[in-house]
């Protein structure tokens, strides 16, 4: 297990079972430093529309694997502490209400 801080200082946890499941998308191998930006300095943060305990980190990078694209870090928060349940390069920013913009 990894622990990340995000921006508030909260710690985030990377279990292995969520970093295999985050691995079967090729493109997040050697992915693990901008996971932790994306915690630490994210662009925006998004509610999940499904789970109010979820929310979605966003930040804008310019060259990754598969071209210029955010990279998203879904993180289910209980408690004050974080959980990573996925991550992924994604064009755009989902839809729902913005938790915290920079």
């Amino acid at each position: 297990m990894i622990i990340f801080k995000d921006y508030l200082g909260r710690d985030i946890r990377l279990t292995d079972n969520r970093w295999e499941h985050i691995l079967t998308r090729t493109e997040m191998v050697d992915q693990k430093e901008k996971i932790k930006e994306t915690l630490l300095n994210p662009d925006k943060i998004k509610k999940s529309r499904y789970d109010s305990e979820v929310l979605l980190y966003y930040r804008l990078y310019e060259k990754t694997p598969v071209t210029k694209k955010y990279l998203m870090v879904a993180v289910k928060v209980e408690n004050g502490v974080g959980f990573i349940l996925t991550s992924f390069f994604t064009d755009k920013i989902k839809a729902g209400e913005t938790e915290w913009e920079r």
